[in-house]
């Protein structure tokens, strides 16, 4: 489903009534005959200069003054998984493909389709068997407006570009440090005797990260019961470009420490106007820097390690892209008023708290983190 500030960005480029970098207009669908041309700009659009996603729009008639073309009742239309076969069955170098979805949009005058070809690190993307006359080992880009022809390979300046984009050699360093903390089994430990953990990249050693015990924060938060042991012990976390931080977060030692990690990340349902109104959640999202340290710490070599990672995710929201947490906080608004018929079916730990805290409220939020990860199911299944 397209957000409305994805609809907004295709009415707009519409509106310049040319063509770019990232963006094509098609008057209709490929037939089976031009098959190779819907390859072919594919993979043109998946090698787009821009370093982002990328658009092939179907229902905008150029010689017409980019008027829609309604494909409401169009021939040759595809959806999504469609697509994803086509391209499948295509002998793609290293067996890496673009990623592909297809989005309808209703305008005011008809319906169109769009392509969108996702941002990628794994350029070049190029064929290493032919297809028609889509030819093998050519690297095909997008330059503007323009597709480099399917007879020929795009300028080495691109192609190199291309390349230093898989290897994040085009990155900013806190790009760079994210992509190696993905390579875990790439990090060493650096011997100390003082109290800060620190390891750092070996093949580019300025690259470290470490933590340390926070001295100023001892509050609970609600995920801390779902342990055996719930004393909450807190740490600082620090990812570090020689002596510049380039990231920082807080840290959290589960279950008596036997699993560590980074704390999740927070967003509201409801804000308000009393904070004991408000209804959050925690969450992270595959393939983020909070998602990514997640990973970095587990431990799963350790059973018991694997055991608080599985008991700490029971209540924790995770999500495919940033897309699916908007689009699902706008399901879970709908169906929040029904809250209490999913109360049977959850089950909530014992809590021991300071006198000064108020247990009711840790309840309440365990409560909220169970029955959306319950609708969170739901949304998924619909």
């Amino acid at each position: 489903m397209l957000l409305q500030d994805q609809k907004d960005e295709i009415k707009e480029l519409i509106s310049f009534k040319q063509e770019g970098g990232y963006w094509d207009f098609k008057r209709e669908w490929y037939t089976e005959g031009k098959l190779s041309d819907l390859l072919h700009d594919i993979i043109c659009m998946a090698n787009n200069l821009e370093n982002r996603d990328a658009y092939i729009i179907i229902g905008i008639d150029e010689e017409n003054d980019y008027c829609v073309n309604d494909l409401f009742n169009a021939a040759n239309r595809k959806n999504t998984q469609m697509l994803i076969d086509f391209l499948r069955d295509k002998k793609f170098a290293g067996g890496i493909r673009p990623k592909v979805l297809v989005e309808t949009l209703q305008t005011m005058k008809g319906v169109i389709d769009i392509i969108i070809i996702k941002n990628g690190y794994y350029t070049p993307y190029y064929l290493e068997e032919k297809y028609r006359d889509v030819n093998a080992n050519n690297i095909y880009v997008r330059t503007f407006d323009t597709n480099t022809p399917k007879n020929r390979s795009a300028e080495i300046s691109h192609i190199e570009y291309l390349w230093k984009k898989r290897f994040h050699l085009l990155s900013s360093p806190l790009e760079q440090a994210f992509y190696y903390l993905m390579k875990k089994e790439d990090w060493l430990d650096v011997p100390d005797d003082s109290s800060v953990v620190r390891q750092y990249y070996k093949y580019h050693p300025e690259y470290i990260i470490e933590h340390f015990e926070c001295d100023d924060r001892n509050g609970y938060e609600y995920y801390l019961f779902s342990q055996m042991d719930s004393r909450p012990h807190w740490y600082n976390v620090y990812v570090r470009y020689h002596q510049t931080t380039l990231f920082s977060t807080i840290g959290v030692a589960l279950d008596g420490g036997r699993y560590f990690t980074n704390v999740p990340c927070t967003d509201f349902l409801f804000r308000g106007v009393m904070y004991s109104d408000h209804v959050s959640f925690k969450y992270f999202v595959k393939r983020s820097k909070e998602m990514i340290l997640h990973e970095f710490f587990s431990d799963n070599e350790s059973e018991e390690a694997r055991f608080a990672r599985e008991m700490f995710e029971e209540c924790i929201l995770i999500f495919f892209t940033e897309d699916e947490k908007n689009s699902f906080k706008t399901y879970a608004i709908s169906k929040w008023e029904n809250r209490d018929k999913y109360l049977e079916e959850i089950r909530i730990p014992f809590m021991e708290l300071p006198d000064t805290y108020r247990p009711e409220a840790f309840k309440e939020e365990y409560e909220n983190a169970l029955i959306l990860k319950m609708l969170l199911d739901e949304y998924r299944m619909n």
